[in-house]
């Protein structure tokens, strides 16, 4: 597998606008993602009132050649982890840890690693490799539209 990292820092508020994007797409509510392991004081709404929590609209993500064939990328600005097992075949998982909700932040060659604890994910399943989290990455829907990747 190939290594890509980033090491881009993203705002507390991606993480609503992505669990909102991945609940509206399973059909629940975004209330049901509120809480997470997040001790910010981030809001659903702006300051005009603007709704940030949900989207029907899924997220582009760029090019999907970006994400190379036996790799995975991160796209920390969307907390997202997107692999490309085979090509053509992409699957997306939430880039946040299941332990403490750390956004994870390196690909490792075959996993993604949490900078918080140390828990490592297979980049191809979103399985736990490593602990301390016990529990696998959520899965986001990805798609390929004229070359580029939709997640949500």
């Amino acid at each position: 597998m190939r290594r890509v990292t980033t090491s881009e820092e993203t705002p507390a508020t991606r993480r609503t606008v992505l669990c909102g994007a991945a609940l509206a797409a399973l059909g629940l509510t975004a209330t049901a993602c509120g809480g997470g392991g997040d001790s910010g004081s981030s809001s659903e709404t702006g300051s005009a009132g603007e709704s940030k929590g949900t989207t029907d609209k899924p997220v582009e993500l760029g090019d999907a050649e970006a994400v190379p064939v036996g790799g995975a990328k991160l796209y920390a600005e969307q907390k997202l982890l997107v692999s490309q097992p085979k090509k053509g075949d992409f699957k997306g998982f939430s880039a946040v840890c299941t332990h403490q909700g750390s956004t994870l932040n390196e690909i490792d060659g075959e996993v993604a690693v949490c900078p918080l604890h140390g828990s490592r994910f297979q980049v191809d399943s979103g399985k736990v490799a490593e602990g301390p989290a016990t529990k696998a990455l959520p899965s986001v829907p990805v798609k390929v539209e004229n070359g580029k990747l939709l997640a949500g």
